[in-house]
């Protein structure tokens, strides 16, 4: 199986399935915004509005099924078992093709250059897998920095509702090059994470991740910061105020305000209707209500997905001490255009300047 990932233009990857004969070619939802890079990550997938008639009969269809259009929040890509081989094209980063190769059901990928050498990285990837709450085995990435010293802060990275690790990696990337520990965890249904997406589990998961990242020897003495990136970031407002006294600071960039909020939203023209037929399990801007430590928060005035002023209503909910940090470029972009300024407001927070 040969499945294309596009998480920019310039950095593609291709897999294969090593001992299947079919091939597969998947295309995946981008975010295209003036002349900037694209990015493979996308908050909801919903009908198109352009044509009326069939959007309204899918609404009354959905008004019959609303189960079907709550489904729509998850856009899990889910991977097939190992063993898989990986092309890495050229990119910013990387002159040359590079290959990964993921041979058993620890899934630790190793690295190798275009001659099959073994790639000298800056940092340490540790492939984990634990049990979720709601009993489904989870794989993550942990991410240590090699080359600097670690600078005492841990960050559990909530991604966005689509993709998995493997297209989520780069933002976080930003944050362990400059010295932070980074727990990046696939969902329920993602990658080779077991189960299935649904609001329920992304929660256990999240408060999973967050037990097991604190069980481990190489994370105590640290700061603890949660960092939500859309989704995840709703999410991560329920994470830390029900784990508030095992964490020092919660970021939150482009999350919706709530379920209902972005649904209303995306269906401008019958919000209403969307507010009637989308669950409201743990809206963010409630949950923000018991969340008492630092807070960061960052929108993108030039979002398209989720538009800042969901970000002013989580402030507005919020309690002290917290800050609004606005930025420019396409939803969830901001570690890669501002990783240094981010990384000196969460030192501030947890007392690491």
């Amino acid at each position: 199986m040969i499945i294309y990932y596009k998480k920019y233009n310039i950095n593609i990857f291709k897999y294969s399935h090593i001992g299947k004969k079919s091939i597969y070619e998947k295309k995946t939802h981008k975010l295209f915004h003036s002349n900037t890079l694209r990015k493979h990550v996308f908050l909801f997938n919903f009908p198109s509005m352009k044509k009326n008639t069939l959007f309204l009969a899918s609404v009354a269809l959905l008004l019959i099924s609303s189960c079907g259009f709550n489904k729509q929040f998850y856009q899990a890509e889910k991977l097939p078992a190992p063993p898989l081989h990986f092309t890495l094209l050229p990119d910013n980063n990387r002159r040359d093709t590079a290959y990964m190769d993921i041979a058993d059901n620890k899934f630790q990928p190793v690295y190798t250059d275009r001659n099959h050498q073994p790639i000298d990285l800056s940092y340490t990837l540790e492939s984990v897998v634990f049990t979720s709450k709601d009993g489904n085995k989870l794989n993550g990435w942990f991410l240590t920095p090699r080359k600097i010293a670690p600078n005492g802060i841990t960050l559990l990275f909530l991604h966005g509702n689509a993709g998995n690790v493997f297209s989520q990696k780069e933002g976080p990337m930003e944050f362990v090059k400059r010295g932070f520990k980074v727990f990046l965890v696939d969902y329920s249904g993602y990658g080779f994470s077991e189960g299935h997406s649904t609001r329920k589990n992304f929660l256990a998961d999240g408060n999973s991740a967050l037990d097991y990242m604190l069980s481990r020897p190489d994370v105590k003495g640290d700061k603890i910061v949660i960092y939500g990136q859309s989704l995840g970031g709703h999410l991560s407002a329920t994470v830390a105020a029900e784990n508030e006294k095992k964490i020092d600071a919660l970021v939150i960039e482009g999350a919706p305000s709530s379920h209902k909020d972005i649904a209303a939203h995306m269906f401008r023209k019958v919000g209403f209707l969307a507010r009637m037929i989308v669950k409201d399990v743990y809206p963010a801007k409630k949950s923000i209500e018991h969340y008492h430590k630092p807070l960061l928060l960052i929108y993108s005035s030039e979002d398209q997905v989720v538009p800042i002023y969901m970000g002013h209503k989580l402030f507005d909910n919020a309690n002290q001490p917290k800050s609004f940090y606005e930025v420019k470029h396409p939803h969830i972009f901001a570690p890669e255009f501002y990783a240094d300024s981010i990384t000196y407001k969460i030192k501030g927070m947890v007392g690491k300047q």
